[in-house]
């Protein structure tokens, strides 16, 4: 067995500390699946965010008829219904919902089927700037088809 210098102590812990991050990127952000129109703008503009803040993101294309079977098929009230839908682990995630939300339902873990941002507020993630947001809620979806407001976000300006 080879002896442990000082020198080859700090260039391990050296090693450790450089890939640490990664590891924590990876357990903070996992992969998402998000089924969407192939001709959505803000489809696109989502799934970049949520690329960009360090989602791993497969699209599938798939329109009509076919979408919105799949949105109830998954438990997505109809009146919670908007463009798009993601699957990550377990949850759904319809609409223009926020990537910190995401995240805080991973880490809550609920029994639900998971959150959705019905129709298209401007200001959401992918609808348009921020500080020109309207206000807007997202919803978790308990299983069995019932609500409630999981996060709240007011009007800019």
């Amino acid at each position: 067995m080879p002896d442990l210098t000082r020198r080859s102590l700090i260039a391990g812990a050296a090693g450790l500390a450089a890939t640490a991050p990664l590891g924590a990127r990876a357990d903070a952000a996992p992969a998402i699946h998000v089924l969407k129109d192939r001709n959505c703008g803000c489809c696109e503009a989502w799934v970049r965010i949520l690329r960009d803040e360090g989602f791993e993101v497969t699209t599938e294309n798939s329109y009509g008829a076919l979408l919105i079977r799949h949105k109830l098929d998954s438990g997505v009230p109809q009146d919670m219904i908007s463009c798009h839908t993601g699957e990550i682990e377990g949850y759904v995630i319809e609409g223009h919902v926020p990537p910190a939300d995401i995240r805080r339902l991973l880490e809550q873990r609920p029994d639900a089927v998971g959150l959705a941002v019905p129709d298209m507020p401007y200001g959401s993630p992918g609808m348009g700037p921020e500080e020109h947001r309207e206000a807007y809620d997202v919803f978790l979806i308990r299983r069995g088809g019932g609500t409630e407001v999981f996060a709240r976000y007011d009007a800019a300006g």
